[in-house]
């Protein structure tokens, strides 16, 4: 009877040793593979032996719009006759991907759709292009100059890659045309904690803002209507499991120690 009863003490010691084992055992997997992350290629649809893959999204011109500035620089045989023209406009400092201090020159578009250019007055320049503006522009400057060189570009087109990429930040971009793909390459590219599949992208369409959702893991992300960006769109990259894992990383620490309490409690008593 003796011998059972310390038998049974024995089974019983080794099982609470084992459960508060499997216990911490599991709890350190489970944490583990929350820090696993989903896929990190871009594209990973798109087979190896697939060279002839095609995607291809429909660009459409931006068009000019109230509170745009618009960089205008007029050009002739003598470049002293359109100093005045060329020196004109609104100097406007604006942050951008090259520093905060960035400044730019340009026309601003008033809230009835025209710049304000020395000796050609008011030109209405909202809902065209910047190739239309620059023959509107044209015809205006051919009345004092002959054979006049035009060229009118966005002095703001800027664009916001917020979240998890290496360097979020507005950035103000030399051209019209900036894909997706162009955005988070300017950003330094999505960390390892980013979302891929899951992308945010937030439009201004006037008196209502438009939220795409991105797939950067799918080929089809390429014949997307979102794919080239327009001025002033804010991409945002969630974070994934693995972030919030590592956020809530202090607060896992404090319940290991406490699962460590708790086994080294239950291995003393098993000894009693």
């Amino acid at each position: 009877m003796e011998y059972d009863t310390v038998l049974n003490k024995h089974m019983n010691k080794q099982l609470l040793r084992y459960c508060a084992s499997l216990f911490v055992t599991l709890y350190t997997l489970s944490f583990c593979s929350c820090a696993t992350g989903k896929k990190t290629a871009y594209f990973a649809d798109v087979s190896k032996a697939d060279v002839s893959h095609k995607a291809s999204a429909e660009y459409y011109e931006p068009l000019i719009q109230t509170d745009d500035i618009l960089s205008v620089n007029i050009q002739t045989i003598d470049p002293r006759s359109t100093t005045a023209l060329n020196q004109g406009g609104l100097p406007a400092a604006i942050p951008s991907g090259n520093g905060p201090d960035a400044a730019m020159n340009g026309f601003l578009v008033d809230r009835d759709g025209f710049i304000e250019m020395p000796m050609l007055g008011m030109v209405k320049v909202a809902g065209l292009t910047t190739a239309d503006a620059k023959e509107v522009i044209r015809k205006k400057a051919a009345t004092y100059y002959k054979n006049p060189t035009i060229q009118v570009r966005f002095a703001n087109f800027k664009i916001t890659v917020l979240g998890e990429v290496a360097k979020p930040a507005s950035y103000t971009i030399p051209n019209e045309r900036i894909t997706v793909l162009d955005a988070i390459s300017l950003a330094g590219d999505l960390t390892i904690y980013g979302k891929r599949d899951d992308v945010m992208l937030i439009r201004n369409n006037g008196s209502y803002k438009e939220i795409a959702r991105l797939n950067l893991n799918s080929s089809e992300l390429m014949a997307s209507p979102y794919f080239y960006l327009k001025q002033n769109d804010v991409l945002y990259v969630e974070p994934n499991k693995a972030k919030v894992a590592t956020n809530n990383a202090p607060k896992f620490q404090y319940i290991s120690i406490a699962l460590g309490v708790a086994t080294l409690i239950v291995t003393a008593i098993a000894r009693l």
